[in-house]
């Protein structure tokens, strides 16, 4: 990726509604080149949309939990993404190397919630879960890419 293309997706994972004419400002390009260089990134792959940053305690998710699943039987297919997408309070599904085979990243309500969807993932994917409750968050969804103006 050009310099440049990395300056724009910095400034754009930092603030997403960032205007192209404060795009070309901070990039010295014109905004229609800024313009070409965002769509080409789209059109890459390199970004892959635009998204609300959401204050889950606001929101009525204020648990936030880490589970780690294993299978039940090593031997059965891995389809356990494919089981779970369903579950909504799920956020994001990892795929990890160690004595797990996926974390999965889960916003709920309450303990009871969480108890419920545990219960749910593990009927769904025929799994056994490990449980990790979220105290707090000092921060999170940052990004790592390299800031060039420094």
């Amino acid at each position: 990726m050009e310099d440049l293309d990395r300056r724009i997706v910095t400034l754009l994972a930092t603030d997403g509604r960032r205007s192209f004419t404060d795009l070309a400002k901070d990039t010295g390009l014109s905004v229609s080149a800024v313009h070409q260089r965002v769509r080409r990134l789209q059109e890459r792959g390199a970004i892959r949309g635009f998204r609300a940053e959401i204050d889950h305690d606001a929101a009525g998710l204020p648990l936030t939990a880490l589970i780690s699943i294993a299978p039940f039987d090593a031997s059965a297919p891995d389809d356990i993404p494919d089981r779970l997408r369903h579950l909504t309070q799920i956020e994001s599904c990892y795929s990890v190397a160690g004595d797990e085979n996926y974390v999965l990243t889960v916003r709920v309500a309450s303990p009871a919630a969480l108890e419920d969807l545990l219960a749910r993932i593990r009927s769904a994917a025929a799994v056994t879960t490990r449980t990790t409750v979220v105290l707090s968050t000092p921060w999170q969804n940052r990004s790592v890419l390299t800031d060039l103006t420094d």
